[in-house]
């Protein structure tokens, strides 16, 4: 029964910290908001007994992400006399646009039955221990092909970002 409460103030300060994202005058209170909806869904993970996909989220996206966003908004200086107004017409598409992702969406939702489903905290497949157990006994091969892969990748940036010619 507690879960239910922290899975409702969780919701509530996720919606409500995305909706001042949007409404936020300046461009670093969106930024920190969206930092607080990211830790508002991490903690959803927790309830549904998805640990290391939590940590996973808070490291990935609160901590490098929007780092990344952060200076990037410090760098640009944004400033509000330099944008320009948009037309009408960019608008009236605007409106359009999001107009039929509501439609889409409720089309979606229509049709979705809502089962109940099982408790989380009964569940094992979001611990550690037996994604390692997945991960390291039937995906093996792929995993260990995108490891040589991203290694690629990394001496090709560096042999790329070197000034002097090999």
């Amino acid at each position: 029964m507690f879960t239910h409460y922290i899975f409702h103030f969780l919701s509530i300060l996720a919606l409500f910290s995305a909706i001042m994202m949007l409404a936020s005058k300046k461009p670093i209170h969106s930024v920190l908001f969206l930092t607080l909806t990211f830790f508002a869904i991490a903690g959803h993970y927790v309830l549904l007994n998805a640990q290391f996909l939590a940590v996973v989220h808070v490291i990935v996206y609160a901590g490098a992400i929007m780092v990344l966003f952060l200076f990037t908004v410090m760098l640009l200086n944004l400033n509000k006399d330099e944008r320009s107004p948009k037309p009408m017409w960019v608008k009236i598409i605007a409106f359009i646009a999001g107009g039929m992702l509501m439609l889409t969406l409720i089309g979606i939702f229509r049709g979705y039955d809502i089962q109940s489903a099982q408790d989380p905290m009964t569940t094992q497949i979001g611990l550690v221990k037996n994604l390692g157990k997945i991960l390291y006994h039937d995906y093996l091969i792929p995993f260990e092909l995108s490891s040589v892969l991203f290694l690629t990748a990394m001496v090709g940036a560096v042999l790329l970002g070197k000034k002097e010619q090999i």
